[in-house]
Order: structure tokens, then sequence, then C-alpha cells
């Protein structure tokens, strides 16, 4: 039966034909799904790549990590917002939150402006904040649980105690299966004042695990490793830029409402605690992830070219870390600037010519054709003119009468 159905099909080639597209496209779908596939298990950061990533904020107090997580999503915001901080270093507190309610940027990236000094950070590292905000919209549990794993292992090197600017102390929290786990919760010393933490990621968390991945660091201006593990800015009052926060348990970021809807700049007041990203804020800047990218209707970017960009830069990078880790003795020495090369002599002008005596002017004779527009005028005045009308008079001719008739 099945065999009379096949060769009735090859009988008939317009069924023939649409059978084979069918079977052709199905083909192509299923390999489209499996490339799909293939580059969104590429696009998972593995847990090295995590942790390389959030090396210089894992001992942020809790609120500001979460905020500057949620702030990271949006890279051009960031950076215009730190370039408009630069340009108005002088509006702070009450001033600055009315001034912010007049910018357009997302309010994550709004409230950074209340601490310059990790604003610089961002933008200064740009590539960094990107990588950063990518993986934590792509893998937000994962971050967060590197988070507590670097704070764990800064725990075992000694490096994890509290002081005057900041306290680090265990928890019990729930998890979502309904079990209880330890975490560690960090927060600012006093309630109404948050110092930021500076530190040397290869110091403060011991013998880093992962030598293929070095973390990545930022020192800001001032910054003085002699002074200890840990170098804090100056403090910044907390007031209302306070509102963000981290659920433990899920290991996801949430929000303070009622400190959130406080503030000027929050235009549109929430009542759900859970953040969302806002695809509106994050502008030409395409997402790395394909499932990110579909969920929130980005194009993606091209997986090769971001790969070949981040391995060059990830090269670049240790390598200048290397080298400011040298001792000045052993550092290449700088070349020699090349030296101009010699300017030619001016070539000397000519020496001028003695001037020669002037010829006596000629008179101007007139034009071959001048007087050429007035025919009559030159026939009366011209010499053959005059023996014209000469001739014609002896002849009894001369002017016509007046009447303009014939002389008979």
């Amino acid at each position: 039966m099945n065999g009379n159905r096949l060769a009735w099909c090859f009988r008939q080639p317009a069924v023939f034909i649409a059978v084979f597209l069918l079977a052709v496209s199905s083909g192509n779908s299923w390999a489209q799904t499996a490339n799909e596939a293939q580059d969104e298990a590429e696009q998972v950061l593995s847990e090295a790549e995590i942790e390389q990533l959030v090396a210089p904020i894992a001992l942020h107090p809790d609120a500001l990590l979460s905020q500057i997580l949620m702030a990271s999503t949006y890279p051009l915001e960031v950076v215009e917002a730190a370039r408009w901080v630069k340009a108005n270093p002088d509006v702070k507190d009450d001033a600055l939150e009315a001034a912010m309610a007049e910018q357009d940027w997302d309010p994550s990236v709004q409230v950074m402006t209340s601490y310059p000094t990790v604003l610089e950070m961002m933008n200064a590292e740009l590539s960094w904040t990107q990588q950063l905000g990518d993986a934590f919209l792509g893998q937000q549990q994962d971050v967060l649980a590197a988070v507590q794993k670097l704070r764990e292992q800064a725990k075992e090197a000694g490096n994890l105690e509290s002081n005057e600017q900041i306290t680090y102390k265990e928890e019990q929290v729930t998890t979502e299966s309904g079990s209880t786990t330890s975490v560690i919760v960090a927060e600012p010393a006093k309630p109404d004042v948050v110092y930021v933490p500076v530190y040397d990621p290869t110091v403060v968390y011991g013998a880093w695990r992962y030598p293929a991945y070095p973390p990545y660091y930022y020192y800001p201006p001032g910054y003085n490793v002699a002074r200890g593990v840990f170098w804090f800015s100056v403090g910044y009052a907390v007031g209302n830029n306070w509102w963000g926060g981290c659920n433990w348990g899920h290991n996801k970021v949430n929000i303070n409402v009622n400190v959130y809807n406080k503030n000027r700049y929050t235009k549109n007041k929430i009542n759900n605690p859970n953040w969302g990203h806002n695809p509106k804020h994050r502008k030409a800047v395409p997402y790395r992830n394909q499932k990110v990218a579909r969920e929130y209707g980005k194009r993606p970017q091209n997986m090769q070219n971001i790969k070949s960009r981040e391995q060059f830069r990830g090269r670049a990078e240790a390598g200048r870390r290397d080298l400011a880790k040298q001792p000045a003795a052993q550092r290449p020495a700088k070349r020699p600037a090349a030296k101009a090369p010699a300017k030619r002599p001016a070539a000397k002008a000519p020496a001028k010519r003695p001037a020669q005596a002037r010829r006596p002017q000629q008179r101007k004779q007139p034009a071959a054709y001048k007087g050429i527009g007035n025919g009559n005028k030159v026939k009366r005045q011209s010499a053959r003119g005059k023996q014209s009308r000469g001739s014609a008079r002896s002849k009894g001719g001369g002017r016509r009468p007046q009447g303009g008739g014939r002389r008979r």
C-alpha cells in the first residue's frame, strides 16, 4: 500500500515537488533549531568566567551590589550619566535628585550618580560593565551564587572582617526548595552612610582558583594599596538612594518599594519588589545572549565577533595587569622618541631683475569691426560713402523725398 502511494507521488510532479520542499524545509528548521541550541549552550558562562566578572564588586554592600548589577544592563546610559556627573561635580543631595528627575535614564542608572566613584569605574571599564550586565540578564542566579562563593573564599583567606565602614555577617535564609542555608550579608556599618570598598582581588580572595580567567579589578585615583587589604572611598549619604537588595534564598535582586517610590526621579511608582529589565533603556546596545535577545525583542550580536573581541580584550587587559605588577627595574625600557628630521634650508628667492626702461606707449588701433552695429553712420562718414553720394548727385540722384516716393 505504501509503495503504491509512493509510486503515485512520483507520477504526479506537483505533488512530488511539494513533498520534496516540505522535507527540505523541515530539515532546515531542524538544523536552525539545533544551531540556536548550540549557540545558547556556548553563551552560558562558566563558573570561572562569572567569578572573574563579579570579583571587583562581590564584597560591596548588598544594596549597592544589586544596583550596580541593574545599571550594568544599560551601558550607554551609564556613559551618559558619568559624563553628566563629570560636567556637574557640585550638584549633590536634593539638587541631584531634582536634576535626575529631568533625565530620561533608567532609575538604576540615575541612582548611580549618587556614588560617583562607582559610576566612574563602570564608565572607565565599559567592556567589563557590558559583560557584567549580559551575564546578569542571562544568568542572574549564577551571578549571585558566585558572589557568595567569593565571600566565602575571602572569609577563608582571613580578609572578611567587619570594620568601621562595612559589616559582614552570616544569616540563615530559606531557599526555593524550602531548605535552609547560610549566606554572608554585607551592610554599611553606619545605616545612613555608605563607603565603597576597593581591593586587589588577587589578595583579598587568596590564591585565585582560575589562572586562565584572572579577575577584573579597578583602582580609582588616590588608591593606596599600602593602607591594607581594603581601601574605602569617601562616605556617601544613603537617603532615598538605597532601595536595592539581594534575595539570597532565591539568588535574585529585589527592590525596596517604599524607598524606591520616594525618589523624585522614579516617575513610575511600583508595587512589585521583583526587578525587571526595561529594554527601552538598552537603546542601541545588542544583547549577547540569544535567549535574552528574543525575550526583549532585540537582535543578538554575532557570536564569532563577540568571542574574538572578548579574547583580545582579555589578553590585552591581562598583559597590562602583569606589566603593572612588575618592579620598575624589570619593565621594558621605553623606546626613545624618534628625532624629527632636520629641516632643509629654505630656498633663496631668485634675485629681482633690474627694471627696464618703459617703451613709449603706442597709439591703440581701433578694433577691426568697431562700429559694426552702426552701419548707416559708418557709411555716411566713410570715404567710399562720400564718393558714392557725390556720384549719385552728379547723375541727378540724391536723397529720396520725405514722402518716401520715387523720383519720376
